[in-house]
């Protein structure tokens, strides 16, 4: 079973790497994004989650993704553009990636949404705005579906026990 997130790597948006390892002592809300999406309004609300907590520790990162239904058509630095321009985001964007279980699923993606090597959580993407909260050793912790609210008391008393932790 591998450790924990903190070992995995990705490329942002601008092809900058981003090292998980840089994490250690954060705690982390990922969310697989869609420009096109019913649920795109999120982005505001995730925003508003980062700035409320990003000085005690938290980082939201979204991860652009093209597999439901064609909803993230833009390049991934067109994809963050979008982000920033229409909802304010300055928490991080990836490049874009495949979510979903497949054999092209991102090596993070794998980590967080299989059992056998995060220990906790089994469930891939069901769709857009999926978001994993991952605790301050890189662990995953819990999922929430799309229809959860980034803003729902539900994610925010999770991720103020992990800030406390």
């Amino acid at each position: 079973m591998n450790n924990s997130l903190h070992q995995y790597k990705i490329k942002s948006a601008k092809g900058e790497e981003i090292n998980f390892s840089d994490y250690q002592g954060k705690v982390l809300l990922l969310v697989n994004t869609a420009s096109k999406c019913g649920f795109t309004p999120q982005f505001a609300e995730l925003e508003k989650l980062y700035q409320k907590y990003k000085d005690q520790g938290l980082v939201v990162i979204g991860f652009p993704s093209n597999e439901f239904a064609g909803q993230e058509p833009h390049s991934s630095e067109k994809a963050e553009e979008f982000c920033q321009i229409n909802y304010g985001v300055s928490f991080p964007i990836t490049e874009k990636i495949h979510v979903k279980k497949s054999p092209l699923q991102h090596d993070v993606f794998q980590y967080i949404t299989n059992k056998k090597l995060n220990g906790k959580v089994n469930m891939a993407p069901l769709w857009n705005f999926q978001k994993y909260l991952i605790d301050k050793n890189g662990k995953v912790v819990d999922y929430f579906l799309t229809v959860t609210s980034p803003l729902s008391s539900k994610i925010d008393s999770a991720i103020k026990k992990l800030l406390l932790q």
